[in-house]
């Protein structure tokens, strides 16, 4: 004799959830490659914090261990919050507001004053700038399953099981 029972499957992302993880692992990427010496040169001028870090991740991107943690954290983040719907589109919408904030702080910034305490470079606030306008835009992804997605779980849910 069989029973209706529901699946127990798992739940599958959606597509905001999704980036919202891939962009939390890059985030936690680039954290952990700013403290290695081979992809970031001038390593031995890695400051603290502050516009006198020499140090460039990949040669290029001016970092300092504030940079480095700052991205560690905004990884984590993203890899907790991918979790919900909810949670994903706030990661990306709310960081990329802040990315786009720190464009604008770059902008206004003397790059050679104590205000620049990240550090920022011209690199960075470009980098900012297209990662602020990625991530509102990946924002707005679709946080639930299609509804073809939603009809075909429910009918699989009802489908006979063996009765325990």
């Amino acid at each position: 004799m069989s029973a209706l029972k529901p699946s127990r499957s798992r739940v599958k992302p959606s597509p905001v959830q999704i980036l919202a993880l891939a962009v939390g692992i890059a985030f936690l990427i680039v954290g952990f490659a700013g403290f290695i010496p081979v992809l970031t040169s001038n390593y031995d001028s890695l400051g603290v914090a502050g516009h006198h870090s020499e140090a460039l991740l990949l040669g290029v991107f001016q970092v300092s261990i504030l940079h480095n943690i700052i991205h560690l954290l905004f990884g984590l983040a993203g890899i907790f919050m991918f979790r919900s719907p909810d949670g994903a589109r706030n990661f990306l919408l709310i960081g990329g507001i802040i990315y786009l904030a720190l464009f604008v702080y770059g902008l206004i910034v003397d790059l050679d004053s104590a205000a620049n305490f990240l550090p920022l470079n011209s690199a960075d606030n470009w980098l900012h700038l297209g990662l602020g306008l990625a991530m509102v835009a990946l924002s707005f992804l679709p946080r639930h399953p299609s509804a073809s997605e939603t009809a075909y779980r429910s009918r699989e849910d009802l489908q006979p099981h063996p009765a325990t």
